[in-house]
């Protein structure tokens, strides 16, 4: 037989801690372990529970609890505990200490058997949602903005198509379980330290759920649900951003016990564009100008997500100037309108000219007077303000 535990080691708790304490300590763990709250893992949690009630019937008691603390473990065995050997009695696990659980919990847990907790063969049969599956998909930017369908594929849990969800074999049906007469749950009644007590628990014949499969299906082996790969089609609304998640209803896994499937969740990520980029619903580029554009103006072409269109430079444009083209952003998602486009125009300086350009350019400089700089003459009256004193 395994050791057992340190009962403060069970709840988590130090040696001294106070009456309060342990009850709280208690309440977290009775929480965490309750079989009712992990219907696909109620064995192990009635297991857990039985080494938590344990514990708590000890140091919950001062006369048990210091006779604990003097002689451990050793010191509860054929000790006046009603002929439990050292708690060999809570077979019954966590049903078996109803009335601690219903002066802690005051019935959290609902009704059922007139113990403050609900049935786990009426929580075993409750229909539950399928699970929610995610993939992702990678589109490009111009999807993104106009919006388009993209087959994809998703493996996820649907109803046997041989049993139709029954989990039996053909010709055969569940079958009500012997132990619980289809309730779901047994009663029991034990003598313990606290005297009669009468609970109910899960019955472990047919884990809850009030009927078994002796004959399961061939191919969901008695689950009622398969794995399935299959292809759909999804559709990507204008206006989705990198890194956002669409949601597909009822493509996920199929619910139980007739409950409604799940969700697919589709992770999107946006390849980025050679020209535009992205803030919001806005859409920016930037579009090279020669100085003979900046200086004389002239009419450009430039792209759009919708194709291009004219701009018109005007005369003495200087770098950096930015453009705003009304409406020619991106669809705002699910919203009616768009977002604009900023067009930033850079000024190219040439590099290579040739001796006879380098003259020409020369000549014209020095005809140009000071009102064709105003930002270097107000600079340079910056300057002498600061630097022409003194």
């Amino acid at each position: 037989m395994a050791e057992k535990r340190d009962y403060y080691e069970v709840l988590g708790i130090q040696k001294g801690a106070s009456e309060d304490e342990i009850k709280k300590a208690y309440r977290k763990m009775a929480r965490e372990n309750h079989p009712d709250l992990h219907p696909d893992n109620a064995e192990e949690c009635e297991e857990k529970m039985k080494e938590i009630n344990e514990a708590y019937s000890v140091l919950s008691d001062a006369e048990k609890r210091q006779r604990y603390d003097q002689f451990g473990h050793g010191g509860l065995d054929g000790s006046g505990m009603g002929g439990m050997d050292g708690f060999g009695g809570f077979t019954g696990g966590y049903g078996d200490m109803s009335d601690i659980f219903e002066s802690v919990f005051g019935g959290i847990f609902g009704g059922g058997g007139g113990n403050g907790f609900r049935s786990s063969g009426s929580s075993a049969n409750a229909a539950r949602r399928g699970k929610d599956i995610t993939t992702s998909i990678n589109i490009s930017f111009m999807d993104a903005c106009k919006g388009t369908s993209q087959e994809i594929q998703i493996a996820h849990q649907e109803k046997c198509d041989v049993c139709a969800g029954s989990g039996c074999a053909a010709g055969s049906s569940p079958e009500t379980c012997p132990d619980c007469q289809g309730r779901g749950s047994v009663r029991v009644t034990q003598q313990t330290f606290m005297g009669a007590i009468s609970s109910q628990r899960p019955c472990a014949k047919c884990g809850g759920k009030g009927t078994i499969i002796k004959n399961p299906c061939a191919k969901c082996h008695g689950m009622g649900r398969t794995r399935v790969q299959k292809k759909i089609t999804i559709n990507i609304p204008a206006g989705i951003d990198d890194g956002q998640t669409l949601r597909v209803s009822n493509e996920g896994d199929c619910g139980i016990n007739g409950g409604p499937n799940g969700n697919l969740n589709v992770n999107v990520t946006v390849r980025p564009h050679p020209i535009f980029s992205r803030s919001g619903f806005d859409v920016s580029c930037e579009i090279p100008i020669t100085f003979a554009q900046a200086v004389l103006g002239d009419e450009i072409q430039v792209p759009t997500i919708d194709g291009n269109v004219t701009l018109t430079v005007p005369k003495g444009t200087q770098p950096g100037t930015k453009h705003r083209l009304k409406g020619k952003g991106i669809q705002r998602l699910q919203r009616d309108g768009r977002g604009d486009q900023y067009v930033k125009l850079n000024i190219e300086v040439p590099k290579s000219l040739s001796k006879k350009q380098e003259e020409l350019l020369k000549a014209f400089e020095d005809s140009l007077g000071e009102k064709n700089y105003t930002k270097r003459k107000t600079f340079k009256d910056k300057l002498s303000e600061l630097f022409g004193r003194g």
